[in-house]
């Protein structure tokens, strides 16, 4: 639960059993993320490996009262270097953190860390039906721009994904 305004830093190598725990409650309990099964510990690791304290690929920690209550990062949108200028946003909440706050806190520090960076567009694909981030992302300025129908298999069902995109640099104000 949250009591005091949650605080919003770099997540650090020590942050990553939090981040993971947050992260496979989704895998096992939500078709949020086409995981299917938990992510390892070392597969987290290489993945924390690849976000900076600058640059277009950030990653940030929710913390509430010294607990770690969820996670935003930019990353890489594609890996052909003409997507070099645009990143893929993803944001995991513990399930009761959602809806005080602590979400909008971490996007409003990662985009303002984006600030300045060579960014001209910003990507989060959201699996339906998710009503929170939706809304979530529409408060940072992201609009719908593509409906995927049936997209990934969880829970022996097809899910439908929509894409969002937010403009950054001069234009969107990251």
């Amino acid at each position: 639960m949250i009591h005091a305004p949650v605080q919003v830093r770099p997540a650090a190598a020590d942050d990553l059993v939090a981040i993971n725990g947050i992260y496979n409650h989704y895998v096992s309990d939500s078709h949020f993320t086409f995981d299917l099964e938990p992510v390892e510990m070392d597969v987290r690791r290489e993945w924390f490996g690849h976000y900076a304290s600058s640059g277009r690929y950030r990653l940030f920690v929710a913390v509430d009262e010294d607990e770690v209550v969820g996670y935003a990062s930019s990353s890489r949108f594609r890996p052909k270097p003409g997507y070099e200028t645009s990143v893929e946003t993803s944001i995991y909440l513990a399930p009761d953190a959602i809806g005080r706050g602590a979400g909008s806190r971490l996007y409003e520090t990662l985009f303002k860390s984006l600030e300045g960076e060579d960014l001209h567009r910003a990507y989060a694909g959201i699996a339906l039906p998710n009503p929170p981030s939706i809304t979530l992302h529409e408060r940072f300025g992201f609009k719908r721009v593509a409906l995927y129908t049936e997209q990934g298999r969880k829970f022996n069902r097809y899910w439908d994904v929509a894409w969002f995109e937010k403009p950054l640099g001069r234009e969107g104000g990251a």
